[in-house]
């Protein structure tokens, strides 16, 4: 059973706690904290996974994301989800959360932070968490921006600081 934390419109912890899977939407002014974690080398290259067949969204690519459990900030579920879902270690120094934003919809209110790790990562060392990953590979702006169109990687609605996202990397 995994336990969320209720946030206000302005990600203020509520006290009070949501059971996921539940079946119950959080309610009006309600949310929870989801991050975004894309890590970037030096040659301008995300390390981006595939999704397993059985999740949401099955078989498509993205960046390393999740769901904040109770009593997790921002910065240490980025860190945790890549550990959990890739095998790597991020250096907190090497991160910076860039974007918040939030997104409503039927089946839940969510706070997302957006964060961005410089840090070399060897592709070698990546392991999948069962149920959850099941491929990664290193691409480049244009190589997402192409898997986007062919409908291979989660697109631009999910990910809506995205061009900003690549004109701050090639800047490095």
């Amino acid at each position: 059973m995994e336990l969320w934390d209720i946030l206000d419109e302005n990600g203020n912890k509520t006290g009070r706690l949501y059971k996921r899977g539940c079946g119950i939407p959080l309610g009006k002014g309600e949310y929870h904290l989801v991050v975004h974690v894309w890590i970037v080398n030096s040659k301008g290259q995300f390390l981006v996974s595939k999704r397993t067949p059985n999740k949401s969204y099955p078989n498509m690519w993205e960046c390393t994301g999740g769901a904040a459990v109770s009593g997790d900030d921002s910065l240490k579920t980025a860190l945790k989800e890549v550990r959990e879902e890739l095998g790597i270690s991020l250096k907190p120094e090497n991160g910076e959360m860039l974007w918040e934003f939030k997104l409503e919809d039927d089946v839940s209110n969510n706070i997302y932070n957006a964060w961005l790790f410089k840090q070399e990562v060897d592709i070698n060392d990546v392991v999948f968490q069962e149920g959850e990953t099941c491929d990664a590979i290193l691409a480049d702006k244009h190589m997402i921006l192409q898997m986007i169109d062919t409908g291979q990687f989660i697109g631009k609605d999910y990910f809506p600081y995205l061009d900003e996202l690549f004109e701050r990397c090639e800047k490095l």
